[in-house]
């Protein structure tokens, strides 16, 4: 597996020599510094800590520079490992865009957009009573009835009811790599991927 990670720009469509239209996603992938090697002799797994984003250096604590410093670069906003990687990197080199081709297959895991909390109607797409009658007040996106009354007296797990929606991991599968802009370190994948523009995704393979 080899993986990456970058920010969302927005979406956008191409099309192919057949006139084919496809949306993609514009992903600003990289450039990632790895900041720490995990081997099975000292931590029992192996993995690569891919770091990304420039930080301010007064908004860094004295152990993330002492960390990022054995990198030999700057402070940076995130990191992330990715276990059983097929990259042979040391500490201190860059992963790019360029690990991925045209045409790959690859999965994007992302945080969907925040909603707060939300009723029925939204949050599963309940109908909701419809029309007014007989004295019906306000109730055109209310939930309805809950379940039985006497008999379990109380409310069923598991029942479709208002609450918090969005802010959940997502992992989207299956996406293609469309096209590799290098030199600006963007990389184009069919189809949407969680998140506002601006949020961080990991790419992996």
């Amino acid at each position: 597996m080899k993986g990456i990670i970058g920010k969302k720009v927005g979406m956008t469509s191409i099309f192919d020599p057949s006139g084919k239209q496809t949306a993609c996603t514009i992903i600003e992938a990289g450039p990632c510094v790895v900041t720490q090697v995990r081997t099975k002799e000292t931590d029992g797994y192996e993995a690569l800590q891919l770091s990304f984003g420039d930080k301010n250096d007064k908004h860094s604590t004295l152990a993330e520079k002492n960390h990022f410093a054995k990198a030999s670069t700057s402070p940076k906003k995130f990191s992330k490992e990715f276990r059983n990687t097929s990259l042979e990197k040391n500490i201190g080199e860059t992963v790019t865009v360029d690990i991925f081709a045209e045409g790959d297959k690859v999965e994007v895991i992302g945080t969907t957009k925040g909603k707060g909390f939300q009723g029925v109607v939204k949050r599963h797409g309940f109908h909701g009573v419809g029309q007014q009658s007989h004295g019906q007040h306000d109730r055109q996106r209310a939930p309805g009835s809950l379940g039985n009354s006497s008999d379990a007296s109380r409310v069923m797990k598991g029942m479709k009811m208002g609450g918090r929606m969005g802010s959940d991991r997502v992992k989207m599968k299956g996406l293609k790599v469309v096209k590799i802009f290098a030199e600006k370190n963007y990389i184009l994948v069919s189809g949407s991927v969680p998140g506002h523009n601006g949020s961080i995704v990991l790419i992996q393979k």
